[in-house]
Protein backbone atom coordinates (compact mmCIF):
# COMPACT_ATOMS: atom_id res chain seq x y z
CA UNK A 1 0.00 0.00 0.00
CA UNK A 2 2.82 2.38 0.84
CA UNK A 3 4.57 1.78 -2.48
CA UNK A 4 1.33 2.52 -4.31
CA UNK A 5 0.99 5.87 -2.52
CA UNK A 6 4.59 6.77 -3.33
CA UNK A 7 3.96 5.97 -6.99
CA UNK A 8 0.85 8.15 -7.03
CA UNK A 9 2.79 10.98 -5.35
CA UNK A 10 5.58 10.64 -7.91
CA UNK A 11 3.09 10.76 -10.79
CA UNK A 12 1.40 13.79 -9.26
CA UNK A 13 4.76 15.55 -8.91
CA UNK A 14 5.76 14.74 -12.50
CA UNK A 15 2.43 15.96 -13.88
CA UNK A 16 2.63 19.22 -11.93
CA UNK A 17 6.23 19.93 -12.97
CA UNK A 18 5.44 19.30 -16.64
CA UNK A 19 2.47 21.67 -16.40
CA UNK A 20 4.58 24.34 -14.74
CA UNK A 21 7.24 23.94 -17.44
CA UNK A 22 4.62 24.51 -20.11
CA UNK A 23 3.34 27.59 -18.33
CA UNK A 24 6.80 29.04 -17.70
CA UNK A 25 8.02 28.69 -21.28
CA UNK A 26 8.41 31.99 -23.05
CA UNK A 27 7.99 32.61 -26.73
CA UNK A 28 11.23 33.48 -28.46
CA UNK A 29 10.19 36.30 -30.78
CA UNK A 30 13.47 36.27 -32.72
CA UNK A 31 13.02 32.59 -33.47
CA UNK A 32 9.46 33.15 -34.66
CA UNK A 33 10.51 36.06 -36.87
CA UNK A 34 13.35 34.01 -38.38
CA UNK A 35 10.98 31.14 -39.07
CA UNK A 36 8.46 33.52 -40.65
CA UNK A 37 11.14 35.06 -42.89
CA UNK A 38 12.37 31.61 -43.90
CA UNK A 39 8.82 30.60 -44.81
CA UNK A 40 8.35 33.76 -46.87
CA UNK A 41 11.59 33.10 -48.75
CA UNK A 42 10.53 29.52 -49.45
CA UNK A 43 7.10 30.63 -50.70
CA UNK A 44 8.66 33.30 -52.92
CA UNK A 45 11.08 30.74 -54.37
CA UNK A 46 8.23 28.30 -55.04
CA UNK A 47 6.18 31.04 -56.72
CA UNK A 48 9.08 32.01 -58.98
CA UNK A 49 9.66 28.38 -59.97
CA UNK A 50 5.97 27.84 -60.68
CA UNK A 51 5.76 31.06 -62.71
CA UNK A 52 8.83 30.12 -64.75
CA UNK A 53 7.38 26.68 -65.43
CA UNK A 54 4.07 28.17 -66.54
CA UNK A 55 5.75 30.73 -68.82
CA UNK A 56 7.96 28.03 -70.31
CA UNK A 57 4.97 25.80 -70.99
CA UNK A 58 3.09 28.64 -72.70
CA UNK A 59 6.18 29.52 -74.76
CA UNK A 60 6.75 25.93 -75.88
CA UNK A 61 3.07 25.54 -76.72
CA UNK A 62 3.18 28.78 -78.72
CA UNK A 63 6.25 27.67 -80.63
CA UNK A 64 4.64 24.33 -81.45
CA UNK A 65 1.53 26.08 -82.75
CA UNK A 66 3.53 28.36 -85.02
CA UNK A 67 5.32 25.48 -86.73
Amino acid sequence: MSAELKEKDQNYYENNTSRSNLINKKVNLNELMARMNETKKQEKKNNIILSAAAISAVTVFGIILTL
